[in-house]
């Protein structure tokens, strides 16, 4: 079956779409042999990582107390050009007679992976071919991007019965742009359903009526290493929206969890709040997922993002 997107990108209805909930689900997006390509790469991936030298760091979104906050050491600040390899939470435990010996596994290690990441893009062939594509510049440019540029991919893994949860976010928080300017690539690898721990999103809050205002941003901490939540002084909303624009904020109404095949792209306004539940099923839920933010003069990539770009700065989508 061809894909829903050609070379020109995205038709004036997804466009429209796009626009009015902050997300867009595109059906086919990649053909049964390309979902295959990804996944037997991830799988390789997952069987081949050695663990000798493996900080065994966990992922969790920054959100959770103290004991847990990994997300500081340099195994995860130093992955933005590299393929690192993340654990659950729940597959990690400390041994209990000796709190200071390195963690052990719950489970095989190839079960035990929260997420690969963050270059899998320039890292590994099939990702690359996917990501730095003609359609994938065409559909930036329907998206208004001037000089697109792609950064933190990623497999997100999701478990059987242990895919941690990822709490309501929106993605600018974590790839600040003055103004902001983030789009996420999401793409289904595996069926994601309502009950597999599926997107779930707030319709239209990517708009500054809804609350859509970037009032938080996660950042590399400026003393002692590690990283923090901070308050937003910069842009709140995208190039051309109205700062002042009165909160109503988001309602129940507007929660849709989505229902997405294998092969399926959901693209994801930087704006518009998302989550996604643990996955409580006996199947994982793999997904891909890059970022593409404006690199055009203009806007500005901050130097406090917890993610800084490598010497040849971030993949140009439109050299391709």
């Amino acid at each position: 079956m061809p894909s829903a997107v050609d070379s020109v990108g995205l038709t004036p209805e997804q466009l429209e779409s796009f626009n009015e909930n902050g997300f867009l689900v595109v059906p086919n997006y990649l053909s049964a042999e390309e979902v295959q390509s990804l996944l037997t790469t991830t799988h390789v991936l997952l069987e081949n990582f050695s663990l000798e030298s493996h900080p065994m760091t966990r992922f969790t979104t920054g959100d959770d107390d103290e004991k847990t906050k990994h997300v500081g050491d340099d195994y995860f600040l130093s992955s933005g050009n590299k393929v690192h390899f993340f654990f659950e939470p729940e597959a990690v435990a400390a041994p209990e007679d000796d709190p200071k010996a390195p963690p052990r596994l719950l489970k095989p290690k190839h079960l035990a992976i929260n997420k690969i990441g963050h270059a899998l893009h320039s890292k590994s062939a099939p990702f690359e071919k996917i990501t730095l594509s003609k359609r994938n510049a065409a559909i930036a440019g329907s998206l208004g991007f001037q000089d697109p540029r792609c950064l933190q991919s990623m497999v997100i893994c999701k478990q059987p019965s242990i895919g941690g949860p990822v709490p309501a976010h929106r993605d600018s928080e974590f790839l600040y742009t003055s103004p902001p300017s983030a789009v996420g690539w999401w793409v289904a690898l595996q069926d994601a359903t309502p009950g597999n721990a599926s997107l779930g999103m707030w319709k239209g809050t990517h708009r500054g009526k809804k609350g859509g205002h970037i009032r938080r941003r996660f950042v590399r901490c400026e003393e002692g290493g590690g990283t923090t939540f901070i308050t937003n002084e910069g842009p709140a909303l995208p190039l051309g929206k109205d700062e002042d624009e009165t909160e109503d904020g988001q309602a129940d109404e507007d929660f849709e969890i989505l229902n997405v095949k294998a092969g399926d792209l959901v693209l994801i306004h930087g704006n518009v709040l998302h989550k996604s539940e643990k996955n409580t099923s006996d199947k994982s839920r793999f997904a891909y997922t890059f970022h593409v933010i404006e690199g055009a003069e203009g806007w500005t990539y901050d130097e406090r993002n917890w993610l800084q770009p490598p010497e040849e700065g971030f993949s140009r989508l439109n050299a391709v």
